[in-house]
């Protein structure tokens, strides 16, 4: 049997659940054990469906485990209860509940049909044909669930609630159906490669340049084999090569899993449950890469970590925010998704429920946030789908989330589905696939699809990488990489360079122009310009590298202002030059000791002396723009150079838009 994103494999860390007696045990027993006497607060046997005494002490001392979740005694008692009373409708629907909780369908199900068949229409026990109508529901067994569903809702005097989970559960059938009429195109493809040394590996997460993946795996499938973080690289060829536990400092002789990893990925978040200080059942902790070191795992802390379970993190592309799943009270449901940000000082905020736009009464789980910042994948059992868990996309705008929508058929199945990771550019989805035996996972496997055009993001990503180094020892420095939406005039993430190499990456995603400041404290500030407002069908994916050479601050040196701008043959600022031009003015603010000219260029185009005074007037705004920003005038110079000092070839429009420059220099 296969399994396509198993949601079992979310609750694999450590939710094996406890019996006092093992099957095994059970089954040796030949004779029943003695039934204890009834209590007083229990019912009266004239009130149970059968008139058998010995069954109904059987029945109550069965309950009695049940409350105590000793399930192997219960099923033991109502096997000899059932054996004396084979019509006995409450120990029927008991053991129906036992082997629902232990994951057993099937056998729910044949308790549950003895109960439909003995009390048909009977208010009393209109939980079963609701509860068989769910199981058949998750088996994809569409006509008979949605005949259960009916004869629930048409029970006279059925509780209220029954008749609502009903007419729910109808138009998830309804919606299943419909769509299964329509199905979206889904073609899986093992990952090819070294990369599957295990007979479980799952959760895999990729850098945003699909060279490095991180994944859980373990070397076995039973419960003494502990759970790891596993990384693999792809060689120059573009195979995977074999995964290599991740670090020393992460993996221990305990469980680690169900990780998220940062675009440039130096920063991961992973799961805990145990061998490691925290709070509660399990717990997230962060450790942060400096060349090829990771860092000690830290836990995040009381903001986010809570005395319940946390699990299944997900970050933003600069690692700064963090989506992960929460059974904590106060929230919707029993798992909810929660966000949380990092502060500049490297603290977390408190974390806090996404509300209602996604979360509901039900679970929410395996959530995976975009690089683009702004679409959200998950996965829930309260929303129309096929049965049991179903993936869903919505995108943020504005700060709120758009209604969910469902995959669609057949990447959502009646299955459970879950934890897919998709890539930059939105094409592509990574997930595990499972294969069930006997109920048992025995093999997980990482798969890929193409996601069908209809449910791919709105909004495609692209990055920019290279190194930052100092422009006279040419050494590689830690700094800071700011990226600001110049039309929304806001920051939208910041990342750090590697102090060891020098590396850093920013993600760029379409429908918008960017500026990007990488800054140090006492070199000038470099200013790069990025447009993503092309037209989606023209939309470049190529990955740029930039290396960047950060100047110290002495006398002579220079930096070109890429992101301040003017209209054609005009010397009034644009607006969205403002951030650059603050940017300005806050590092003179920081470096009061200097003094800097302001220094206008222009193309060859037109004649000598228009472009030396337009150049001139621009250099002259911008000199305006600082000194009503607060600097000095007595600390800053303008001038207009013409084109005297060209950049780049004026022969060329590009050479020419690249000599149309700003530029302020020390003094």
């Amino acid at each position: 049997m296969k399994s396509r994103f198993g949601i079992a494999l979310i609750f694999f860390l450590f939710c094996f659940l406890p019996f006092t007696e093992s099957w095994a045990q059970r089954n040796k027993r030949q004779e029943p054990p003695q039934p204890t006497p009834r209590s007083n607060n229990q019912r009266l046997a004239s009130s149970y469906t059968s008139k058998s005494k010995k069954a109904i002490k059987y029945y109550e001392d069965a309950f009695s485990f049940f409350l105590r979740r000793q399930y192997g005694q219960a099923l033991e008692l109502l096997e000899y209860c059932l054996k004396k009373d084979p019509a006995f409708s409450e120990a029927h629907l008991q053991a129906a509940k036992i082997y629902e909780a232990l994951s057993e369908p099937a056998r729910a199900a044949y308790h549950y049909k003895k109960v439909v068949k003995q009390q048909k229409r009977n208010p009393r026990f209109v939980e079963a044909p609701y509860q068989l109508a769910q199981i058949y529901f998750q088996q994809g067994n569409y006509n008979d669930a949605r005949e259960q569903a009916s004869s629930a809702i048409e029970t006279p005097q059925a509780a209220p609630v029954i008749r609502e989970e009903a007419r729910s559960l109808l138009a998830n059938i309804d919606f299943a159906e419909e769509a299964i009429q329509h199905p979206v195109d889904f073609q899986p493809q093992r990952v090819e490669g070294e990369l599957h040394q295990f007979p479980l590996q799952y959760f895999p997460v990729l850098t945003v340049n699909q060279q490095t993946m991180i994944f859980t795996g373990r070397r076995g499938i039973t419960p003494q084999y502990d759970e790891d973080i596993y990384v693999s690289e792809k060689d120059q060829q573009g195979n995977w090569q074999a995964p290599e536990l991740l670090s020393e400092n992460i993996n221990t002789m305990r469980n680690e899993g169900t990780c998220a990893v940062s675009a440039d990925g130096r920063t991961l978040i992973f799961t805990a449950c145990e061998g490691r200080k925290g709070y509660g059942s399990c717990d997230l902790f962060v450790s942060y890469k400096k060349g090829n070191i990771w860092s000690v795992p830290k836990n995040l802390g009381v903001e986010v970590n809570s005395s319940a379970w946390e699990s299944q993190p997900t970050l933003s592309a600069d690692g700064n925010t963090l989506y992960f799943v929460s059974d904590r009270k106060g929230g919707l449901g029993k798992m909810d998704i929660y966000r949380t940000q990092r502060q500049p000082q490297g603290e977390w905020t408190k974390a806090q429920n996404v509300g209602k736009s996604i979360n509901t009464p039900r679970d929410e789980v395996s959530p995976f946030i975009h690089v683009n910042g702004q679409t959200l994948y998950f996965a829930s059992n309260g929303r129309p789908g096929f049965g049991g868990y179903d993936l869903y996309v919505t995108e943020e705008t504005n700060g709120q989330w758009g209604e969910p929508k469902n995959l669609g058929y057949p990447i959502n199945t009646y299955e459970d589905q879950a934890s897919l990771f998709i890539t930059a550019d939105g094409q592509d989805a990574y997930y595990s696939n499972e294969e069930k035996r006997q109920g048992q996972y025995v093999r997980s496997e990482i798969y890929t699809f193409a996601i069908p055009a209809e449910i791919q993001v709105q909004k495609r990503s692209n990055y920019v990488f290279g190194k930052v180094y100092h422009a006279l020892t040419k050494e590689p420095l830690g700094a800071s990489v700011e990226l600001v939406d110049l039309r929304q005039q806001q920051p939208l993430s910041a990342v750090t360079s590697d102090p060891v190499n020098g590396e850093y990456l920013m993600v760029l995603t379409e429908g918008s122009e960017y500026a990007l400041y990488v800054n140090k404290e006492n070199f000038l500030f470099k200013s790069l310009a990025f447009n993503y407002l092309t037209p989606a069908e023209t939309y470049v994916q190529d990955p740029i590298e930039i290396d960047i050479y950060l100047d110290p601050v002495e006398k002579g040196r220079e930096t070109v202002l890429n992101n301040v701008f003017f209209d054609t043959d005009k010397y009034s600022i644009k607006e969205k030059s403002e951030p650059e031009l603050n940017k300005i003015a806050a590092f003179l603010q920081e470096n009061s000791t200097i003094s800097v000219s302001i220094n206008g260029h222009s193309d060859n185009v037109g004649s000598d002396s228009y472009n030396q005074t337009l150049s001139t007037q621009r250099a002259k705004a911008v000199y305006d723009y600082l000194v009503e920003a607060g600097v000095p005038a007595e600390r800053l110079a303008f001038r207009g150079y013409g084109a005297d000092e060209p950049i780049a070839d004026n022969d060329t429009a590009e050479g020419r838009q690249k000599n149309r420059r700003i530029a302020f220099e020390i003094l």
